[in-house]
């Protein structure tokens, strides 16, 4: 199976405080691999590696064969913010469309994106006017409207309802099953099981790199948040 991204020997230092400390590890194409650890353990800072908005101290990142943020991996790499980035003033299918023409899809295509993330509803609703969750949906409707290779979400189900919760999940396994590489990250624990891979860190260190199943064989334990505990301790103990 080939890597869509490869992180070799990655250090970012922010002021006096080295966030990722020479991290490498891969996100093979056509798959789920989930980015998972606490709150800053450095998530954020290794996706905006990967899609080429972080300065960097040294190592390398490689998507789709290319370095992280190359020109030509702009209408490959889908990249939804944690924070959500729409235009308030404007409606859900209005970034829907706007963000369509950036990418040079259709119009049916962005109402399609409203639908799949769940504001048929919304549609015509001002950004504004929605609440969290919803500008969070609205946001992954625009990342998703050019039908990227590699999908990049930056914890795209927090403030979500369950309900939703699984919907989206849902859409993530039918683009990966069609061939879209999705590194999605979370602090979620129990959405780690839904993921073909997965990357956990802490302190800006790796402590796994690994399927599901071996990350919980090598801690010893069926349950995820167990093993990611178990993991920390034999880190601190090596």
């Amino acid at each position: 199976m080939s890597d869509a991204i490869s992180v070799v020997d990655l250090v970012v230092v922010r002021g006096k405080s080295t966030v990722l400390n020479s991290l490498s590890c891969r996100v093979p194409a056509g798959r789920i691999t989930g980015l998972l650890g606490p709150s800053g353990s450095g998530k954020t800072t290794l996706i905006r590696a990967v899609v080429g908005v972080q300065l960097v101290r040294s190592g390398t990142v490689t998507v789709l064969g290319r370095p992280a943020g190359s020109r030509e991996l702009r209408a490959k790499v889908g990249y939804m913010t944690q924070a959500p980035s729409v235009y308030p003033d404007l409606t859900v299918v209005e970034n829907a469309r706007y963000f369509a023409s950036v990418a040079g899809a259709s119009a049916a295509t962005a109402r399609a994106a409203v639908d799949q993330v769940g504001l048929s509803s919304a549609r015509d609703q001002v950004v504004g006017t929605l609440s969290g969750g919803q500008r969070s949906r609205a946001s992954l409707a625009c990342t998703i409207v050019g039908d990227p290779e590699v999908l990049v979400l930056d914890e795209p189900t927090v403030g979500q309802d369950p309900v939703l919760r699984e919907e989206l999940w849902a859409s993530f396994r039918e683009r990966a099953e069609a061939g879209t590489t999705v590194l999605v990250s979370s602090h979620v624990m129990d959405e780690a099981n839904r993921c073909d891979r997965l990357l956990l860190i802490r302190d800006g260190g790796l402590l796994a790199d690994d399927t599901p199943d071996e990350v919980k064989r090598r801690a010893g334990t069926t349950d995820l948040d167990k093993a990611f505990l178990e993991l920390i301790k034999i880190g601190s103990s090596s």
